[in-house]
Parts: C-alpha cells; sequence; structure tokens
C-alpha cells in the first residue's frame, strides 16, 4: 500500500516525524518497506497483510497512527445536500445472485464537464503512483485510494435502457474492457449488464463502451460489495489485476459503501461540476448485524505477562473503532467496527491491546502461564506411523500436491474421475491436483536414482484430492510407501505397520488388477470389507514411463481407514514364554490360485494356535506337476500361550490346514 504523508494530515494534526510514525506502525504489524520522495510530498511503501482490507486506504492507515499516537480523526462528511436537487435516480438496479452481491448503491449525475483534475487530486494519485486521466475517473480512483471502496462511473448516456442487472456472465459470452481489450468470459464471472449486454467486469473492470471521455455529461455511479471468490477466479483465470478486484477479494467495509458513494459524487460535483440526483437506488440487503465479543480483562495479564490499565484497553478498543456495549471491573463488551471482520474471538482483542499497547513493553521475563497442549487422533496416529517407517528404514519426503497430466492419471485406485485443474499453476506443466501418491514418490524415486542412491525407501503422509461432481474435492490424507523390497517385503511392511496401530487386526489381501502394477502383483488391501488401500510392484511398462532402472513397489493407504482401526491407549500384551514349533508345507496348486487365498484358508483353518503364516517361495515345474500347476513353499508357526504344545496337536492342526486348502483350493501337499 502506498500512503501520501501529505494525504495523511487530512484525517489528522499529524505533528510527528515520519520516521517515528513509521517506526510504531512496524511495531503494530503494518510493515515499513522504504519511502520516496515524489515533488513535494512523500510515499510510504507499508506491507498489508490480508487479514486487514482496511488498510488498503488513507483512512485506515490514518485511524491506525490516529491509535497510535492518541490522535483524533477526522473522516470527511460526504454531505452531497449543496449539490443536490429533487428527483430520484432513475435506474433500477436487478441483483440475481446476493451471495455474490450482496449489495448495490447507484447514484446519478447530470451537467458535469469533463476535464482535468485540480492539482491537488492529481498530486495526491501521482504521489502514489496512480496516473491521472480526468477529473471523474481520478475522483473514483482518489476515493478507492481514500477508504478502499471500488467505484465505477458510468457514462449514463451510453446505457442502453434503464435496468442494470447484477448477473452471472453467458457462456463465451464477449467482454470489451477499457484496457482495449475483448475478453471471452464463463459463466463463473460475473458482470454488470444493461440491455445490451455486459457493461462491466464485476468487481474487475469496467467496459470500454460506457466509459466516461470528454462528451460525457451525465454519470451513473457504482458502489457495491461483491464475493471475494468469484472475482479472485475471474481475475486470475483472464489474467486481469486491478485495484478494485485486489480490494473486492480481501473484502470490503459494507457499512462504508454508502458514504464512498456519497463521498465520490460530493468530489465529482466539486471538480466537475454537475447536479446530483437526490434519490439513489439501493438493491440487496443490509449489512448482517455484528456480534458482540467480550474480553475478560484478566486474560490481559495471563496471555501477554503483564497489566494493562482497564482505561488503555478501552481507550484502544474505541480509538480501533468498535462500539463499547458493556464494561465493568471484570470485563468489557465490544461490537468489532464493520471493518474488522477479524475481531470474533477474545483473543483477538488480546492481541489488538498488545500491539497497540506495544510489544515493546512486553519485557522479555514476563510471567506467561502454561497449559498442557493436547494432540488431536490425527496428529497421534500420523506420530506413530513416522515411528514405525523410520524403525523399518524408510525416510519422510513431502512432495508437492500439484502434478503435471500424465502423473495424475498414472494411478486411479481411489477415483477414475478427471482430476481438478488449476488455472494459474505454480510450476509449469504442473496443474492438477493430485489423487494418488504414488506418481509423486515414483518420481522422488527417480530423483534420488540419478544421485546413485541405489536404496531408496520413501514414504509421505499428504493429502490428496479426489474429483466429486459440481462440489469440493474429497480431501484425504494418504500413506504412500515406495521401496525397491519385493511385493512381499512390501507387504510385511504394510502389515507391520498396521500391527502397531491394532495387533489385533487381520488385513486381507484380495489380486487387484492395474497398468500400474506386474500382472498377478497388485492387491487390494481391505480391513471387514473396507478398502484400507493397495499395494504393488511397478510394472515395467510404468518404470519406463518414469525412466526408473532399478525394480520399485508401492503402497499407498488410506490414513482415515487406519484412525478407524487404530487404538491410540498403549496396550500391553504378555509373550509367550513356551517354545514355538515351524512346519514347511509345500503344495501343489493351480495356477490361478493365489497365495493371498491360501494364506486366509490357513489362517482360518489353524485357529488360535497359528502365530504365523510366512510365504517362502514360489516354484513351478511342467514335466513333475503338469502344465498349468504350480508349487508354493510356506512355513506354519505354532505356539500355544499358555503350554508347550505338543506334536499331536501341531499335525492335527498341520492336517485341518491341508484339508481346508484342499477342499477350498484343490491344493494337494507334495509327497
Amino acid at each position: 500500500m502506498l500512503v501520501s504523508w501529505d494525504w495523511l494530515k487530512d484525517y489528522l494534526d499529524l505533528d510527528i516525524s515520519e520516521a517515528e510514525v513509521c517506526d510504531r506502525l512496524t511495531l503494530a504489524g503494518l510493515n515499513f518497506d522504504g519511502a520516496a520522495t515524489v515533488d513535494n510530498d512523500r510515499c510510504l511503501d507499508l506491507e498489508v497483510t490480508s487479514n486487514r482490507p482496511d488498510w488498503l486506504g488513507h483512512i485506515g492507515i490514518a485511524r491506525e497512527v490516529g491509535v497510535l499516537f492518541d490522535l483524533d480523526l477526522k473522516v470527511p462528511h460526504a454531505d452531497i445536500k449543496e449539490y443536490a436537487v429533487g428527483g430520484a435516480c432513475s435506474t433500477i438496479v436487478q441483483i440475481e445472485d446476493e451471495e455474490f452481491c450482496p449489495r448495490y448503491i447507484a447514484r446519478s449525475i447530470v451537467g458535469v464537464t469533463i476535464g482535468e483534475s485540480p492539482a491537488w487530486l492529481a498530486n495526491r494519485l501521482q504521489t502514489i503512483g496512480l496516473p491521472t486521466i480526468n477529473n471523474v475517473v481520478d475522483v473514483t480512483n482518489y476515493v478507492l485510494m481514500e477508504i478502499g471502496q471500488p467505484l465505477h462511473a458510468f457514462d449514463l448516456d451510453k446505457l442502453k435502457g434503464d435496468t442494470i442487472s447484477v448477473r452471472q456472465a453467458m457462456p463465451e459470452e464477449k467482454f470489451l474492457a477499457i484496457d482495449h481489450r475483448e475478453y471471452i468470459l464463463s459463466s463463473d464471472d460475473y458482470v454488470i449488464a444493461d440491455e445490451g449486454g455486459a457493461v462491466a467486469l464485476a468487481g474487475v473492470m469496467g467496459g470500454k463502451e460506457t466509459e466516461v471521455n470528454e462528451m460525457t455529461s451525465d454519470l451513473l455511479i457504482e458502489a457495491a460489495q461483491f464475493a471475494a471468490l468469484p472475482v479472485r477466479t475471474t481475475s486470475r483465470r483472464l489474467k486481469l489485476k486491478s485495484d478494485s478486484s485486489y480490494r473486492f477479494e480481501r473484502g470490503v467495509d459494507p457499512e462504508m459503501i454508502d458514504w464512498a458513494s456519497r463521498r465520490c459524487c460530493e468530489l465529482i460535483a466539486e471538480t466537475a461540476g454537475g447536479t446530483i440526483c437526490e434519490g439513489h437506488v439501493y438493491a440487496g440487503s443490509l449489512p448482517p448485524a455484528r456480534h458482540k465479543v467480550t474480553l475478560r480483562l484478566s486474560q490481559i495479564p495471563r496471555v501477554l505477562g503483564i497489566e494493562v490499565p482497564p482505561g488503555e484497553v478501552q481507550r484502544i478498543l474505541e480509538k480501533l473503532g468498535n462500539d463499547v456495549t458493556h464494561q465493568n471491573s471484570e470485563s468489557i463488551t465490544i461490537v468489532p467496527a464493520s471493518w474488522r471482520r477479524d475481531l470474533d474471538r477474545e483473543i483477538d482483542l488480546v492481541e489488538e491491546v498488545a500491539r497497540i499497547h506495544g510489544y515493546d513493553k512486553i519485557p522479555e521475563h514476563a510471567g506467561v502461564s502454561l497449559s498442557a497442549s493436547h494432540q488431536s487422533d490425527l496428529d497421534r496416529i500420523r506420530t506413530k506411523i513416522r515411528t514405525a517407517m523410520l524403525g523399518m528404514g524408510f525416510d519422510e519426503t513431502l512432495t508437492r500436491s500439484m502434478v503435471n497430466d500424465v502423473w495424475a492419471k498414472t494411478f486411479q485406485g481411489w477415483s477414475l474421475g478427471e482430476p481438478l485443474t488449476s488455472s494459474m499453476p505454480m510450476v509449469k506443466g504442473e496443474d492438477r491436483l493430485r489423487i494418488s501418491l504414488i506418481p509423486s514418490l515414483l518420481g522422488a524415486r527417480r530423483n534420488n536414482e540419478k544421485f546413485s542412491y541405489s536404496e531408496i525407501d520413501l514414504y509421505e503422509i499428504a493429502k490428496v484430492y479426489l474429483p466429486k461432481a459440481k462440489a469440493l474435492p474429497d480431501e484425504r490424507y494418504m500413506v504412500g510407501i515406495s521401496s525397491g523390497r519385493s511385493f512381499y517385503d512390501m507387504k510385511g511392511v504394510v502389515e507391520t505397520l498396521i500391527a502397531m496401530l491394532n495387533p489385533n487386526i487381520q488385513v486381507k489381501s484380495i489380486p487387484f488388477t492395474d497398468p500400474m502394477f506386474e500382472e498377478g502383483q497388485g492387491a487390494h488391501l481391505t480391513v471387514d470389507h473396507t478398502t484400507l488401500g493397495y499395494l504393488g510392484v511397478v510394472s515395467s511398462a510404468t518404470r519406463k514411463a518414469f525412466r526408473l532402472q532399478q525394480a520399485a513397489t508401492v503402497a499407498e493407504l488410506d490414513l482415515g481407514a487406519l484412525m478407524k482401526i487404530a487404538v491410540l491407549i498403549p496396550q500391553h500384551q504378555d509373550f509367550s514364554t513356551h517354545p514355538a514349533m515351524n512346519r514347511d508345507l509345500n503344495l501343489i496348486v493351480d495356477e490361478h490360485v493365489s497365495w493371498a487365498a491360501l494364506e486366509e484358508v490357513g489362517l482360518e483353518a489353524g485357529g488360535e494356535l497359528i502365530e504365523e503364516i510366512n510365504f517362502q517361495e514360489i516354484f513351478r515345474d511342467p514335466k513333475a506337476d503338469g502344465p498349468g500347476k504350480k508349487r508354493v513353499l510356506f512355513t506354519v508357526t505354532l505356539r500355544a500361550y499358555d503350554r508347550t504344545l505338543t506334536g499331536e496337536e501341531a499335525d492335527a492342526t498341520i492336517a485341518r490346514i491341508l484339508d481346508a486348502c484342499g477342499k477350498k483350493t484343490g491344493a494337494k501337499l507334495l509327497a
């Protein structure tokens, strides 16, 4: 925000040095970035934070200086009675969508003379780097920079019909702006239109066909409030930024729109002559009631560690424009100023007192009470996951949420929808919100291979964005894992991770086919018929697409599903002091029978004596076993927690497993 020093003096009796003002503003949160001399004035460059749109006008800056130095703020009355005559503005205003435009004020001025602006007006604008155009346009810019409310002046005679409408643009509707460029609009844009079509791009820029020039004599002055998100969307899509869009994107003061309209008309009448129609058009609803906020005075020393006198607290809050509705020895209740939508909690008022009273007045050794923090379940489970992955030799990585179109569609296990697209990507070509972490992890794997890091075991906990029809995306946290380990090693990693979250959970592995995975080496992981995630060996085609030199196995787990099964309260389980028994089984099965099916049958048939079943290898011998057959070798570990198993118990358990495998999969024990 560029600020004219002489301009500030219109609102304050400012007998203070520029350096002192800038130092205090910086300490209060309005950083001073430099100053320059322009003619006989000084131009101050102040950094305005996004939550303070009231600082985007000279009156807002002057108010802040007035509070800091206890000076009275003088705001112009914006009285148009001297220049007004009877009669109403003849224009009809229609608002099709009040969510976009909650209020719109129109006033008309007749008989103006377009010419150069007076020296005082031109000098003010030139100090802050704005070009002078003519006395009417310059006044709209002046009021914009005075109060932060964008305005627009239409040539009334160029408007077609007597109705102005605020509506959505029609698909492919064309609009010629005052920058002499034609823009193709979409239904996401909003326009100000007369009976002939769009005459302004709402909140962004006026139209060429109704702009004010030296032939103009009658004006329609627009002052309105437009929703931030649609204005920002239009501005970014069309790459069309303006001082107006910058302010609408941050929000304008709904209760100062009429003041800005009157102020603009007053200054136009002063500089360009003409007569203001006394009546005006107000379309839309009244600003909503502001909610009260109570500050307990005891919170100031508790949070800040210092005492601030109650009288000083009241002075600060009132000088900032808040209305004090109730006060006693224990608390003070205010209705926040209409331009301070960021004041809605008690702690916000504590912060206001602190920054105006002065952070420099809080000593380093100030005693501030401490209270124990509370971790959310999401934080706790992420900590457990990080601990588990670190223990298994994995490094955490951070990748971008935006990927290119090819990466976005590499793995679509979670959604087959079209990934959401950003109109202004931060990295060229990466304009899709990812629907899986796997492509990003493979990209990180490729980068590590370039530097000859052979063992690349990575994981990431981050969001994916699953598209939904005509709605915001389904944002889910995922745990993505990539490694050079085998399928079964990676399956063991996943099982170990889940066992650390809940040792009593059994994960079911269902064969899953996807172009990303090698044939027969992909799995859909479920728990109680709920999708937990996916696991698979990266196919050679995918490795080629990502320019990977080494084999890779990946997994992706839904953190939401993990949270549902996780036991976050530490559990204790006794270890058995009795020895285990291992039995190796070599079964001949049909080629289509998966290891997952054998494992599931074995665990179910073995009962409580089964500690684990570990896969060893697969062997094929068509000559000995016949075509379409394979041998699966695995080890069954048996243990009882309360006794030493007998050979008869172990034999009976193995017999049940063999019988179940034979009946359900056709498996035969190799003699």
